[in-house]
């Protein structure tokens, strides 16, 4: 099989940016594919969403089928196999952990100087539309890590999207991972067109303000097209990783690694960076046999990726492997060197951080309590994994006494004469003394 391998040394400043861009070409392209989507369930709202589930899922349903009723949502949780349930539990208890500790003060103040007041108060956003993907997989697992942290601050409205089955149905893991989070609005929608329910809402699923959750390239450019219409939230894309690696990394631990976010699918990205040859030449032999034991559809995927997207990509030195990460800005960075607390601070742009051959990406995806809900595309340069954070908004209160009220408002006059503002300065000049 064909496995990429990128020397740096060797490559054109064109070919560099090319990686560095890799699935977000795909994305650029989809942008104008996905607005006859919008448009369609702007105007048609439900008719809208069954047609495309007929059309892209292959599921004939009706409108009464496009919201989960209680009683589905009560078989999904009795009939589920119980190790599955105590799977789903014992995740929900470590992420549910995490997240609790982010969550701020709901009101502060500080004396910015004597009898002045500045400070914020913390309040959730009214409503939260959650994507949980399908088609090349099922994932309880995003639906834990997006419903624990929208209850944790205490969205009123949490409602969940998710692509049904060609029969209808729904992964009952999903069902019950939503039950377990505290959520019972759930809805078959899938794709471009959830993204623009939620947005617009239909004559069955309500509007939100904001929606997360990651998606394909059709997800993320229906995102990216909606902004302004709702807030798309976190860029959550195709899946990506960079194992970074110096030479006291295990090759087969590499190996095995590399290989995780390539089974999501064709558009993901994965790469192993590293200055070690010999490193490098022990995966690239031990690759072709951890895919050949996967299924076919997986396998597939993972060759798609590592002749496409992903590979391997040798640098000249252990900071020139970081620079290059920073560069490329991860979704996810697994670290396998010596000395990781000496690299940590290095690393400025990257969605998550897991340390050590007993950390694979694996465990950070499930079960860890962090966050696996992270920026894709390079957006991790600005952008953050999602916390209880992109659930609330903070508000900012100011108090001024009145033994404080004539300095400062001698300065603001000032300031307001010197910015053209004359409403501004006249609403102190005018008032008078107070």
């Amino acid at each position: 099989m064909k496995i990429n391998v990128f020397d740096l040394q060797s490559m054109s400043k064109l070919e560099i940016e090319k990686l560095l861009r890799r699935s977000e070409i795909d994305i650029a392209a989809l942008l104008e594919s996905v607005d006859p989507i919008i448009r369609n369930v702007r105007e048609n709202g439900d008719d809208a969403l069954l047609r495309y589930a007929r059309e892209f899922d292959g599921a004939v349903m009706e409108k009464a089928d496009i919201k989960v009723s209680p009683k589905e949502m009560e078989t999904a949780c009795r009939e589920l196999d119980q190790e599955i349930k105590d799977v789903i539990e014992y995740s929900a208890r470590n992420i549910g952990t995490f997240h609790e500790k982010q969550m701020p003060e709901e009101m502060w103040f500080t004396e910015v100087m004597p009898g002045i007041l500045a400070g914020e108060k913390t309040t959730p956003i009214t409503s939260a539309g959650l994507y949980v993907p399908s088609g090349k997989g099922s994932f309880p697992s995003v639906m834990l890590m997006l419903g624990i942290p929208a209850v944790i601050a205490g969205v009123p409205q949490v409602i969940v999207c998710t692509p049904p089955r060609p029969d209808g149905s729904l992964d009952p893991a999903i069902l019950f991972a939503a039950s377990v989070c505290g959520i019972t609005e759930v809805y078959r929608v899938g794709g471009a067109q959830a993204i623009a329910a939620m947005a617009y809402g239909t004559e069955t699923v309500p509007r939100v303000v904001k929606t997360l959750g990651p998606g394909s390239s059709y997800v993320t450019a229906a995102k990216r097209k909606l902004f302004g219409d709702i807030d798309p939230g976190t860029p959550a894309g195709p899946s990506e990783s960079i194992v970074l690696c110096d030479e006291s990394a295990e090759p087969r631990i590499a190996a095995l690694d590399l290989l995780i976010e390539a089974e999501h699918g064709p558009d993901s990205s994965v790469l192993l960076v590293t200055h070690s040859g010999a490193l490098i030449e022990r995966v690239k032999a031990m690759i072709p046999g951890l895919v050949a034991d996967l299924p076919a559809e997986r396998r597939g995927y993972c060759e798609t990726v590592l002749s496409n997207y992903g590979g391997i990509v040798k640098t000249a030195s252990l900071d020139e492997s970081i620079r290059f990460a920073n560069e490329f800005a991860p979704e996810h960075l697994e670290m396998m060197v010596a000395e990781p607390l000496a690299v940590i601070p290095k690393i400025r742009n990257a969605g998550e951080i897991l340390i050590g051959k007993y950390t694979p990406l694996t465990i950070g995806n499930f079960s860890l309590g962090v966050n696996a809900v992270l920026p894709t595309g390079g957006f991790a340069r600005s952008f953050s994994c999602v916390t209880v954070f992109d659930f609330l908004k903070r508000t900012s209160i100011g108090y001024v006494s009145q033994a404080a009220y004539p300095e400062i408002s001698r300065v603001a006059q000032k300031f307001a004469e010197y910015e053209g503002f004359p409403s501004h300065a006249a609403a102190i000049r005018k008032r008078g003394d107070l």
